[in-house]
């Protein structure tokens, strides 16, 4: 069982989020980091639960229907955190409590709005 969550952040959420976050201890990836910039949001997801790591997001609409198809197909993903667009301080601070409040296995297939 892995306790924290370990974070992929897509493109359109700030380096800086992914920066504050490392700085409170969290585990965090981004898509620059790993090569994936500019491809699409289902190549997105299925990356993130191949690296077995929850996809943070501001990209509400599509990743709601991507988790619901991966749901309707019995197919897994490590979490989906949808963020709405805020400074990254406020970003950080959101995600963080939700990774402090969660363990991984609890966030695992789950949509969270945060």
């Amino acid at each position: 069982m892995k306790l924290f969550a370990t974070i992929y952040t897509d493109e359109d959420v700030s380096k800086l989020v992914a920066t504050l976050l490392r700085a409170r201890g969290f585990d965090v990836t981004t898509t620059s980091e790993q090569g994936m910039l500019t491809q699409s949001d289902s190549k997105q997801l299925a990356y993130a639960a191949s690296i077995e790591r929850c996809l943070l997001t501001h990209n509400r609409v599509d990743f709601e229907r991507l988790h619901l198809e991966y749901m309707t197909a019995g197919r897994s993903h490590y979490g989906i955190i949808v963020i709405p667009q805020k400074n990254a301080y406020e970003i950080a601070q959101r995600v963080g409590i939700l990774l402090n409040t969660l363990t991984a296995d609890e966030i695992a297939n789950q949509l969270l709005y945060v």
